[in-house]
């Protein structure tokens, strides 16, 4: 079974690589560029992980992976940040995300989680 994967990317140039690249890996990709496109996508169909940047220019990625997470059952949040301090990781675990990549990330590190995620 293939991971269905929410990515929220509000840079367009970095949204249409990663899910290019994604969908390389073999992985069912829907894109969003903001929080209100994100949480329109979670109401509308169902997703095993979601991909989010935290700073989103409508809201935060916080605020996507706290009311994803109370729509959809062992739903895995993955956040791809700048903001990578201990305080920001801390917050991001506190909001509903399992794991936090700081930009720029390794791909391969998504790729080994996105692997386990799916095994």
């Amino acid at each position: 079974m293939s991971l269905r994967i929410l990515l929220v990317e509000d840079q367009g140039e970095s949204r249409r690589a990663l899910t290019g690249l994604l969908h390389k890996w073999g992985f069912d990709v829907s894109g969003a560029d903001s929080l209100q496109s994100g949480l329109a996508f979670v109401r509308a169909k169902r997703f095993d992980a979601i991909v989010s940047d935290i700073g989103l220019p409508d809201g935060t990625g916080h605020a996507l992976i706290a009311e994803a997470k109370r729509h959809q059952e062992n739903l895995k949040g993955i956040a791809i940040s700048g903001f990578d301090s201990p305080e920001d990781v801390r917050l991001g675990k506190i909001a509903g995300f399992d794991y936090h990549l700081p930009k720029p990330f390794d791909c391969r590190s998504l790729h080994t989680i996105l692997t386990q995620l799916a095994a």
